[in-house]
């Protein structure tokens, strides 16, 4: 067999917007002027608290960190899902991807808006194991949490696949000791300069992925 390991947002969903307008809304409460989604999006990717530190501190607010989060968490429960939507196939991509390996979600979204979301679109069935930012592992980058889905799911190095649309997801494949194929659809790029070995797995649509996934458990046989 083999364990595919999908980050979330940015790869399998598209939630920029629901979380940009959280955070806004977070930060209005404070009487803190929103600030544009494109200055939002760079902070994404390394968990809630940080998301709304950076945000509070590009705004000029200062209320007490841990009770704006609490204001977030709250708010982005109510906001999961106005606009966030899986990527265009992706749902494709993972029910294919599902009959021929194992399938794991690793995120540094904490786990319950993670199931949401998975239930939400249907996913759910098709993932083995679901480990968010809350877990006892550290966050990605750190290899801890992948090495544990490889445990869990019997596999090792040579047939796991990672599979993000960040640095952060790149930096966690190559801690792993695993390959990653690169989302270039979804937003990570954004987040900041990607960069990359040489030796990556490049997709640029979901399309592309589910390719990807084909040609790696193929060349694994």
């Amino acid at each position: 067999m083999a364990l595919v390991i999908f980050d979330l947002d940015g790869t399998l969903v598209d939630s920029r917007l629901d979380l940009a307008n959280s955070t806004n809304e977070v930060l209005e409460s404070y009487g803190a002027p929103a600030l544009p989604v494109d200055r939002i999006v760079p902070m994404i990717g390394e968990g809630a608290k940080m998301l709304v530190a950076r945000a509070l501190a590009a705004s000029g607010a200062r209320p007490d960190l841990h009770e704006a989060l609490d204001r977030f968490r709250e708010i982005y429960g109510r906001r999961l899902v106005e606009h966030t939507r899986p990527y265009e196939g992706i749902a494709d991509v993972v029910r294919d991807a599902a009959s021929r390996a194992t399938l794991a979600v690793l995120t540094n979204k904490p786990l319950a808006p993670t199931r949401r979301l998975l239930e939400t679109f249907a996913l759910e069935p098709f993932v083995r194991e679901v480990l968010g930012g809350d877990s006892p592992f550290p966050r990605k980058p750190a290899p801890d949490s992948t090495r544990h889905l490889m445990q869990m799911a019997g596999e090792t190095a040579m047939t796991t696949l990672f599979v993000g649309d960040s640095m952060i997801d790149v930096e966690t494949a190559r801690n792993a000791g695993v390959p990653v194929c690169v989302a270039r659809y979804g937003f990570g790029h954004l987040r900041g300069e990607m960069v990359l070995a040489g030796d990556e797995i490049v997709a640029m649509t979901p399309a592309d992925v589910g390719r990807a996934i084909d040609a790696w458990l193929r060349s694994r046989t």
